[in-house]
């Protein structure tokens, strides 16, 4: 996990959209009715959690009698915990779980074994995705991707990788993540309590460019718009190394440039 110790103050939304969108278009501000922000201490933790729970218990309650305390997936090195909060009165509309492969292999490696073009690679798995069942929840969870997708460019992740249980699936076909194992179909995922899940990625450094040449929707939310309610800051948390492939070998990547 990143520590309080680790993270300074300053927000890496303005830069993003700075250097990523057209120069008519860079003073393009929209202020939300909540802000995004890493989880840092026992009580944003322990919020996280909360809607965490709330949101699993909806939807997979089997699985959300497991989610009542935080795992300690939450505080360990390579994690961090995202946090929607309202600011109206500060409760939470939506939380996510990063993990990187830094320290350790993703949570879904123990399902399955991921194809050779992610071997040697830096990689970010989204998980315990939870938020609140209305519009600002809704709005909080694609302003959390937007807030990962962010923190990736920041720290040299070369992929995203998500795995989806039905129908969450169709939302990340829709933002143009592609399926891992094509013509397989869903996969039982222990760290999911073996529900079935598919997997997808988000190549980072050709999104950009495949979105705007599908003029996808969210195009203008996540590169032409600065959001300062978002506020993940930057931490000491170093460039991520490669894992290796098979033969040990580091492999090369090549990382979107945001300036």
């Amino acid at each position: 996990m990143l520590h309080a110790n680790q993270i300074q103050t300053r927000s890496v939304a303005s830069r993003f959209a700075a250097s990523s969108m057209p120069e008519e278009n860079r003073s393009r501000v929209e202020i939300l009715p909540f802000t995004v922000r890493i989880a840092q201490d026992e009580a944003a933790i322990n919020k996280a959690v909360g809607i965490r729970y709330a949101a699993y218990a909806r939807h997979v309650p089997a699985l959300a009698s497991k989610l009542t305390e935080p795992e300690q997936f939450d505080f360990e090195d390579g994690m961090l915990v995202l946090i929607a909060e309202s600011k109206l009165d500060g409760t939470a509309l939506g939380s996510m779980r990063i993990q990187t492969n830094q320290y350790r292999p993703l949570l879904l490696e123990g399902s399955v074994e991921l194809p050779l073009k992610y071997v040697g690679k830096s990689l970010a798995e989204a998980t315990r995705l939870g938020i609140t069942p209305d519009r600002t929840g809704r709005l909080a969870k694609l302003i959390m991707f937007k807030a990962m997708f962010m923190w990736c460019i920041e720290h040299g992740v070369d992929w995203m990788v998500i795995a989806a249980r039905s129908p969450l699936d169709r939302q990340y076909e829709a933002l143009m993540f592609e399926d891992v194992f094509p013509g397989v179909g869903f996969q039982p995922m222990r760290h999911a309590g073996n529900i079935p899940h598919r997997v997808f990625s988000h190549d980072m450094a050709s999104g950009q460019r495949r979105w705007a040449e599908a003029e996808h929707p969210l195009y203008d939310m996540f590169f032409n718009t600065d959001h300062p309610d978002i506020d993940i800051g930057t931490s000491d948390f170093p460039a991520l190394p490669h894992r290796h492939n098979r033969d040990n070998k580091p492999q090369s990547r090549d990382v979107l440039r945001l300036s």
